[in-house]
């Protein structure tokens, strides 16, 4: 049972000065991406099948650009972003991203050129439960994250709320995108995720918005930002934990929400 992405790493070198919005560089990135790239990849539809969580299918891909976000890069300076693609053909992400850069990225458009790609080889992490004896560890939210429950938005990462939606992202994006559905019983392995204690919890709002330009609509990208710490019988779940940090969790993820880093206590 594994889970396997290409994690890409695009670099480039500035034509003309760019600029990424404050909280906002990886929606620039994902929003010139839609402009290039076949609508079935970009924005897939839902087939009625699926975990309720997910309205529709998770894109292929999602980046990671944080280092950006109020950035200006001036002309011959170099700048680089992370493209996780969870689909076989990261050749068409890097076509897409060589052709956008000669016609102009972010709200002035600069262009730039891709020099180099790196992460070219797939990346597979085995989901099997890990022997390490681990019963503390501390998840950050680095990005802006929102995790539904019960229809809700939750107001505090318990964690058999965490796992259920990293859970759900991680075998939709395997089922749809990669080797197939991944062998686990969803109730048994959530029930086990329930005795995972939150044991501190520090978070904060962040309110952030996004305007499209192509339908005119403005939507809210915000969520919360921290950490919080988990104790329990944790080998089951770590996996699943590593695959999150590349994958995302929780809504709007594809925008560069949903970011998580993991330390062990």
């Amino acid at each position: 049972m594994r889970f396997e992405f290409y994690p890409l790493r695009l670099e480039f070198t500035a034509r003309e000065s760019l600029f990424f919005p404050p909280g906002k560089a990886a929606n620039t990135l994902r929003g010139a991406l839609g402009t290039v790239l076949d609508a079935g990849i970009f924005s897939p539809v839902a087939s009625g099948e699926g975990p309720s969580g997910l309205a529709d299918p998770p894109r292929p891909f999602v980046f990671r650009a944080r280092h950006l976000d109020g950035r200006s890069i001036q002309p011959g300076e170099g700048f680089h972003f992370n493209l996780n693609v969870f689909s076989r053909e990261p050749e068409v992400f890097i076509n897409a991203f060589s052709d956008l850069a000669e016609q102009g990225i972010g709200p002035g458009r600069g262009k730039a050129l891709l020099e180099r790609v790196a992460g070219t080889d797939p990346v597979s992490i085995d989901l099997n439960p890990a022997a390490a004896d681990i019963r503390n560890i501390r998840v950050e939210f680095l990005t802006p994250t929102e995790l539904k429950h019960a229809g809700e938005v939750a107001s505090e990462p318990e964690f058999a709320i965490l796992f259920a939606r990293i859970r759900d992202r991680i075998s939709t994006l395997s089922n749809l995108y990669g080797p197939g559905p991944l062998g686990i019983d969803f109730q048994e392995i959530g029930a086990r995720a329930a005795a995972i204690r939150m044991t501190r919890c520090e978070t904060r709002r962040v309110d952030t918005r996004r305007h499209s330009s192509r339908t005119g609509q403005t939507h809210g990208i915000g969520g919360f930002t921290g950490f919080a710490e988990y104790e329990g019988d944790l080998d089951e779940f770590l996996p699943w934990l590593e695959a999150a940090r590349w994958a995302g969790v929780g809504r709007q993820a594809v925008w560069g929400k949903g970011e998580i880093g993991l330390q062990r206590l």
